[in-house]
């Protein structure tokens, strides 16, 4: 299974457990992070751990960690004043390069992205996108948000009666507000991201680079980093306005990805899973 949809399955555990008990409040703002949230992010984000750690995909040891902790570690220093609870990052196996931010600080890169990223920055400008996600509660602010579209269907449902609800296709008003949320969400985080990068001394034209290189490969299935594809075009327009933008944060960073330091890992590199 991937791990993605191992993510899924947790988090629909996880958030149906928070929805029943009605502790979410009520609302489309990102959930404040005090009080008892804290507690269901870092439950959110342990039923995640498991699902992984069940399913033989949790890396505990392989030489991959030896690219991923110096930037990790970094990025870490930087945004941890921002969020709660620490950060800590895990490689996962899975085909698909990808990476993506639980609740409650853990961020999880498929093995694979090492291989697929040309330089350290974009690696680190993708682990600042799932740290900025963390810090801005994105996903408890998903469910938040998923509930209120669930009610919405019901009570579109109720009025137009089962059938007719059926015919109209009720489930795509659900996916519809899905969509732009998520273009939203992407491009703050994007945003956000790149200024986390500066503050960790990585280049955040990295991010950029990394949107250019997945356009421009053959992999058959898109990154959860790109799901809104095409529209990605639109958030690398906003990064590179964002970085020129600010030259006083972004000016000593060059565009050029020639000035990036190569990542280099051996190919097939073993890996000893969490047991």
């Amino acid at each position: 299974m991937k791990a993605l949809d191992l993510v899924r399955k947790a988090l629909l555990y996880a958030s149906a457990a928070v929805l029943c008990i009605g502790r979410m409040g009520s609302g489309g703002a990102p959930v404040p992070a005090h009080g008892s949230n804290q507690n269901e992010e870092v439950e959110m984000g342990q039923e995640i751990f498991n699902a992984l750690k069940a399913n033989g995909e949790i890396v505990e040891s392989s030489p991959l960690y030896d690219q991923l902790r110096p930037i990790a570690d970094a990025i870490s220093r930087a945004a941890q004043p921002q969020y709660e609870h620490p950060f800590e990052f895990y490689l996962i196996h899975e085909d698909l390069p990808d990476a993506f931010a639980a609740p409650g600080g853990n961020v999880y890169v498929v093995d694979s992205f090492l291989y697929f990223v040309r330089n350290s920055d974009e690696l680190a400008g993708t682990l600042c996108h799932e740290v900025s996600h963390t810090i801005h509660h994105d996903t408890v602010a998903k469910i938040r948000k998923q509930k209120k579209i669930t009610e919405r269907e019901a009570r579109a449902a109720e009025l137009l009666g089962a059938d007719r609800a059926k015919r109209l296709g009720i489930p795509l008003i659900g996916k519809l507000h899905s969509l732009g949320y998520s273009r939203c969400v992407e491009s703050r985080a994007d945003l956000a991201g790149s200024d986390i990068c500066a503050a960790a001394g990585y280049n955040p034209w990295g991010l950029v680079w990394l949107f250019q290189d997945f356009e421009n490969s053959d992999l058959e299935e898109l990154p959860q980093l790109l799901s809104d594809h095409p529209a990605f075009q639109h958030r690398v327009n906003s990064l590179e306005w964002h970085i020129r933008a600010h030259p006083w944060v972004f000016g000593k960073f060059s565009s050029d990805p020639k000035s990036a330091r190569p990542i280099s890992v051996s190919k097939e590199a073993p890996e000893v899973f969490l047991p």
